[in-house]
């Protein structure tokens, strides 16, 4: 179980997408955001399909002209009034609003700093989130990110370029960069609510908001930002957590990390185990009912599966290219 790595600045190359990320590898997703996509119309696999679906506002509709009639139109947009005026019929022409601000708030703690598996939670979520706003790039709209850490949080105004998807990579590697456990600043519970805060001012309505944390210190109030978020806007929240907080096992040995030193805990012995299935198991069952009366959708995405993997699961990509396979 690795929990820290090198200071940022002497990271080794081969921990760049495990135990930190650094601006390319960031940049280096936007091709794997291709074919991606937050909003309806999802696959019937998607976690946005159906209920949640429902809740997608997506892009709303711009009245454009009023022309002829042509067969193949929708008669819903028939304009009766010019139809009888003009004594032929005309419909009202629409075209699909082209921005749709999505807004990625990325937690970036020293709490986020642990894996077991594959990756540390901090690494998972900072892909999660460039990923994010590639795809919204990639699709002609604007991304911004409030990306947050123990100390400080950064705020990116949605801005559709680029060069602000590159700020908004830049300012969550800087940030995972930071991590290390040989860090002395305290845990910043608060912060979250902090970012939350920030969010709403960022989207006061009509974003997509995506808040990826593992969300220590998420509390009453935080449920109560989650919700006003959720009034105006479409609010996704990604639960990062690590397979450990689900799979302590009895007579299983784990070994912690700094990087150079290396501290072995026994589970087989109660003393080391029992608190640590509490902790583990406790927290991520208050977490998810707070999450749950918050009203948004969650995606919950672990540490040991490949980050992209997980996305398209859960955006059902893999369901729709089967049907498609095998239409």
């Amino acid at each position: 179980m690795a929990t820290s790595a090198p200071a940022a600045g002497s990271v080794p190359i081969e921990a760049i997408g495990t135990v930190h990320v650094d601006l390319p590898h960031l940049m280096r997703l936007e091709h794997r955001a291709r074919g991606l996509s937050f909003l309806p119309t999802q696959p019937r696999g998607s976690v946005l399909a159906g209920r949640h679906g429902s809740r997608m506002r997506g892009r709303g509709l711009n009245f454009e002209e009023i022309r002829a009639y042509v067969p193949g139109d929708d008669t819903r947009n028939i304009d009766w009034k010019v139809s009888l005026r003009t004594g032929t019929p005309q419909v009202r022409a629409y075209t699909e609003e082209r921005d749709r601000p999505a807004l990625f708030v990325v937690d970036q703690r020293l709490n986020m700093f642990f894996g077991s598996r594959r990756a540390m939670k901090s690494v998972v979520a900072a892909e999660l989130a460039a990923l994010g706003a590639w795809m919204a790039f990639r699709a002609g709209d604007r991304a911004g990110a409030v990306v947050f850490d123990d100390t400080r949080v950064e705020r990116i105004k949605p801005h559709r370029s680029r060069a602000r998807v590159e700020r908004l990579c830049h300012a969550i590697a800087d940030s995972n960069l930071r991590l290390s456990a040989e860090s002395t600043t305290a845990s910043a519970p608060e912060q979250l609510d902090k970012a939350l805060e920030d969010a709403l001012q960022l989207a006061p309505h009509d974003h997509l908001v995506c808040v990826i944390s593992d969300f220590h210190g998420a509390s009453e109030r935080s449920r109560r930002l989650l919700r006003a978020l959720a009034a105006h806007n479409d609010v996704v929240a990604a639960l990062i957590y690590d397979p450990a907080a689900l799979q302590l096992q009895q007579a299983l040995r784990i070994v912690v990390s700094g990087g150079e030193l290396q501290v072995e805990l026994d589970l087989a012995k109660g003393s080391v185990r029992e608190p640590l299935m509490r902790h583990f198991s406790g927290r991520l069952d208050r977490v998810g009912d707070l999450l749950r009366h918050s009203g948004v959708p969650c995606l919950a995405l672990d540490t040991e599966a490949p980050t992209l993997d997980q996305l398209r699961r859960f955006l059902g990509v893999h369901a729709a290219n089967r049907r498609n396979r095998h239409g």
